[in-house]
């Protein structure tokens, strides 16, 4: 009987966090202005659930390289690690897409919805982008 080793975890993860990047790039192709209240409203659910796992990929793969987030694995403590490993290179971008999934988690208001819908196709989906390529070609030397 052979054992195969495991990927490390952050593959997973990654694995995830594309097919979510994906799908909202998808939902991300029509302009904002021309979106529907239901449309706008899954774009945002989109984005709320690729943030989790793009927070969670990097809190993955910090660990898998050795690094600990201190003093816990919180979406501020990994985004402030992130950033001082240089995985991510705008960290107050990512803070504030934290402060934006968090307020859409929250509260429902209209005019935050669509704040957020067009930040998500003027700054977000461009900070997902990064990410994913700076960790799809470790991904794919598996």
């Amino acid at each position: 009987m052979s054992t195969l080793e495991e990927p490390p975890r952050w593959r997973y993860r990654f694995r995830n966090f594309s097919r979510a990047y994906s799908r909202l790039q998808e939902a991300a192709e029509a302009n904002p202005a021309e979106l529907s209240d239901l449309e706008r409203e899954g774009l945002v659910q989109r984005f709320e659930y690729t943030f989790a796992l793009a927070w969670k990929t990097m809190k993955d793969r910090l660990e898998h390289d050795g690094m600990r987030v201190e003093p816990r694995p919180t979406p501020r403590n990994v985004i402030r690690t992130a950033f001082e490993t240089g995985m991510i290179g705008d960290g107050q971008a990512w803070i504030d897409m934290l402060t934006d999934r968090n307020a859409m988690s929250h509260e429902y208001d209209a005019e935050a919805f669509e704040a957020v819908a067009d930040k998500v196709h003027q700054r977000y989906l461009g900070l997902f982008g990064e990410l994913w390529k700076l960790l799809a070609p470790e991904e794919e030397g598996t």
